[in-house]
């Protein structure tokens, strides 16, 4: 069986200023595109069997630069939904939440068409998506490749790991990174972390 290769899309304006970028469609930078391309060798030194992308434009950008332009879109792949604190710095949020902390603390309501997600929510699309993965590893040749956001992928190795949800809080996770999770005696193990060319 293959193992999944992470990916987290390169840096964008939000991403650089610390705002949470959930639902709101922000482009690449110059140097998010550069982290990307950075990427390649790291990916396309594998067999890949299938790769998935968040429908977001900065994935999916990243997934064409890194060279699999076919990736298939999937929903439960897109960052948290940030509801009221979309666009809002952790520092910001903090002034009138001393101590807030987006794993344990939530965020606030938005508005309909954002409305907000718990943690527990975000666990239980990254459990979906970890069933397709598995699906994937059963029936194809090589990795699975992920080219998701932040939040999103530190859930969803907290879950490859049987970790709650939660947990996803102990993996720091930088733009243009690749993380491989794979298996070792049968159980399910972290491979190599926050992997960035270059750095």
């Amino acid at each position: 069986m293959g193992d999944l290769f992470l990916v987290r899309h390169g840096e964008t304006e939000w991403s650089r200023s610390g705002r949470h970028t959930g639902r709101t469609d922000v482009p690449l930078t110059a140097r998010g595109r550069d982290e990307a391309r950075a990427v390649v060798p790291l990916i396309r030194s594998h067999r890949i069997g299938a790769a998935f992308v968040s429908p977001s434009q900065r994935a999916r950008e990243t997934a064409e630069l890194i060279g699999l332009p076919d990736a298939r879109p999937d929903a439960d792949l897109m960052e948290w939904d940030y509801g009221g604190y979309e666009g809002v710095t952790t520092v910001e949020i903090q002034r009138d939440r001393p101590g807030w902390f987006l794993f344990t603390d939530g965020v606030e309501p938005g508005p309909p068409e954002h409305p907000g997600e718990s943690v527990e929510e975000v666990g239980r699309r990254a459990d979906r998506m970890l069933a397709k993965v598995d699906a994937a590893l059963s029936n194809h040749e090589g990795c699975v490749v992920l080219v998701a956001h932040g939040h999103i992928l530190r859930v969803l190795t907290a879950r490859w790991l049987a970790l709650p949800p939660q947990d996803g809080a102990l993996f720091q996770l930088a733009t243009g990174a690749v993380c491989r999770l794979g298996h070792e005696h049968g159980r399910p193990v972290i491979a190599g972390w926050n992997v960035r060319p270059g750095t």
